[in-house]
């Protein structure tokens, strides 16, 4: 199976993908925005990133930016439910042109989350 990192400062949602992610036999870290994020993957090796959009501190369009410039190859899927007035299709849009290999808008279902990792890890 895979290991994924979830980046969301979301205590909530990083439960809610972790739970449905170790169901299905994966190994699950987790970091709270996108420093310690990167700082994870950096330290780590990952096959799957799952990151938010909207974070404190670096938020998810600049980890992704950064990650696939340090990075080709890495597989990442953005995650957004809109937020500062503006909707998810933005925001993920966003993600897809700076290289989020597939979104998922918030909130999505536990079969969402299994068919964007079945696409990216096969």
């Amino acid at each position: 199976m895979a290991t994924i990192l979830i980046i969301d400062d979301d205590p909530t949602i990083r439960a809610y993908v972790r739970a449905i992610l170790e169901e299905d036999g994966h190994r699950v870290d987790e970091a709270t925005d996108g420093n310690s994020g990167l700082e994870s993957f950096r330290a780590g090796h990952f096959d799957l990133i799952f990151t938010d959009i909207l974070m404190p501190l670096k938020d998810g369009v600049e980890v992704i930016m950064e990650l696939t410039e340090s990075f080709p190859g890495v597989r990442i899927i953005a995650m957004s439910g809109g937020g500062r007035g503006l909707d998810a299709s933005f925001n993920l849009d966003m993600a897809k042109d700076f290289g989020a290999l597939h979104v998922l808008a918030k909130p999505f279902s536990p079969e969402d989350v299994r068919q964007a990792v079945t696409r990216l890890l096969t």
